[in-house]
């Protein structure tokens, strides 16, 4: 895949020096960004990343990671995947994530990629949705159980929540692979749940 120099407006569209600066993966990140283009994507920033839309609606979003960079499908569950090449995320319900960890890898699956955005674009214009997972679902990471049932008024505030801002919590917390880390997350987020507001608010 031949990757040609950058326009003055598309280098203008930065990712986030805050996401793993010493892990930029550049090539990687702009064939993802010529493959995303070529299928009429428009680019823009959103959660600091580069994310891909068709008539304003998200559909793909570049992801940096310490080992890996990820092309992430926001309704990804809804795509054909005969050869299982597309990773959950977490326990989200709707997001599937292609991974890579050269610049190789992309250029060899670049038709793959490019045939996912397209399947992706048109799941779009159907207006076909992943429905949601309910709350009752969701494991409560046991970081989190712990500081609810140590304080009634935290119990009390999260479960006044509304159910998409109750799951934006449990996903965030559970994401983290060590326990240090979601306790660390717990109690950044109990303010936010003490004053009813969902994680992004």
């Amino acid at each position: 895949m031949h990757i040609p120099n950058q326009t003055p407006a598309q280098r203008a569209v930065r990712h986030s020096p805050m996401e793993h600066p010493a892990h930029q993966y550049p090539q990687e990140t702009a064939a993802l960004q010529e493959i995303a283009r070529s299928c009429g994507l428009v680019e823009s920033i959103k959660w600091g990343k580069p994310c891909f839309l068709h008539t304003d609606r998200n559909i793909v979003l570049i992801q940096r990671f310490n080992d890996y960079i990820a092309l992430l499908f926001f309704q990804g569950a809804l795509l054909q995947d005969p050869k299982k090449l597309l990773m959950r995320v977490g326990q989200q319900q709707a997001p599937r994530q292609l991974r890579f960890r050269s610049l190789a890898e992309i250029i060899h699956y670049s038709s793959t990629i490019r045939a996912f955005i397209l399947q992706a674009i048109a799941i779009e214009q159907s207006g076909t949705k992943v429905p949601p997972r309910p709350v009752s679902e969701v494991a409560i990471p046991q970081e989190l159980q712990a500081r609810l049932d140590a304080e009634p008024a935290l119990q009390q505030a999260f479960f006044r929540l509304t159910p998409g801002r109750q799951k934006g919590y449990l996903y965030h917390i559970a994401s983290a692979k060590l326990s240090k880390t979601r306790s660390s997350r717990v109690d950044a987020c109990v303010p936010r749940i003490l004053a009813g507001k969902g994680l992004n608010e």
